[in-house]
């Protein structure tokens, strides 16, 4: 099967990211790709760095993609998707990574024929090791889910949720990266205090980081048995757990990834 076409409506943070991660992949050159991008600074920028077609209206973007996707913020999708529905024919597929934004309202605003594919990946799309969810309308043919789970595999695992999970997915899979990101600041930090320099910590904190996600991954053991692999009787690591736990770091991340989940739910009307 041929690499779709793909038309990316909105290319910030998370536009970005998947157009590198896609390029990246080698399935796609930069002709396989356009982009949609109101701000005139960052449709060159986006022009210049990966050699893509980038437009301020959505008209050719459109008509070239064989998936259309909406990387827009929750609160003007809507106001896009009523600007693109009329060019969505069929055969396009839509593809939603706002927020928050339900499969029912996106429905509501595209013509019958036109499945849709609500998506909730992240940063790591650019380097290809998202997390990636997602849930399809009941109208997508198997050949055209098949397409977009090819499409979103070059950015990382993907995964098929209910749409029920989406919302809650968004604590841990979207906006997770963030908090690991400040527990490997943190790691850093500690190593500065103890006399390395930041740029060592940073690199001794986020190969720690790394390498214990891949232990849980690929040995498929339980975290917990894991962590009890590394505190030894007596030993260092299990001080360390001591402390954390003195601190409340366990119920601390479960407290984030609720509040980020309930703010999910909110976006639409942000």
């Amino acid at each position: 099967m041929h690499s779709p076409k793909v038309a990316i409506i909105g290319a910030g943070k998370m536009g970005e990211a998947i157009i590198a991660g896609l390029l990246k992949s080698g399935e796609y050159q930069p002709k396989d790709i356009q982009a949609v991008e109101v701000a005139e600074n960052r449709r060159q920028y986006i022009k210049q760095k990966y050699a893509i077609e980038c437009f301020s209206d959505a008209k050719n973007a459109v008509k070239f993609g064989d998936v259309v996707l909406v990387a827009v913020k929750p609160s003007i999708v809507g106001n896009v998707l009523e600007q693109i529905g009329p060019m969505m024919t069929k055969g396009k597929v839509l593809v939603s990574i706002a927020a928050g934004v339900t499969l029912e309202f996106m429905s509501s605003l595209m013509p019958e024929n036109i499945p849709i594919v609500r998506v909730m990946p992240n940063l790591a799309c650019s380097v290809r090791e998202a997390m990636v969810t997602f849930c399809p309308t009941p109208n997508i043919t198997k050949e055209q889910l098949d397409m977009v789970i090819g499409l979103l595999s070059l950015l990382g695992k993907v995964i098929h949720l209910d749409e029920k999970y989406l919302n809650l997915a968004t604590g841990l899979v979207g906006s997770g990266p963030a908090y690991i990101y400040l527990i490997i600041d943190a790691l850093a930090d500690a190593g500065v205090r103890l006399g390395l320099p930041k740029d060592i910590s940073i690199t001794l904190a986020a190969q720690t980081t790394l390498g214990a996600a891949k232990m849980v991954i690929e040995t498929g053991e339980h975290p917990i048995k894991l962590k009890d692999k590394v505190a030894t009787p007596a030993g260092t690591t299990v001080e360390g757990l001591l402390e954390l736990e003195r601190g409340g770091l366990r119920a601390t991340i479960v407290s984030a990834v609720t509040k980020a989940a309930e703010r999910a739910r909110g976006l639409m009307s942000a």
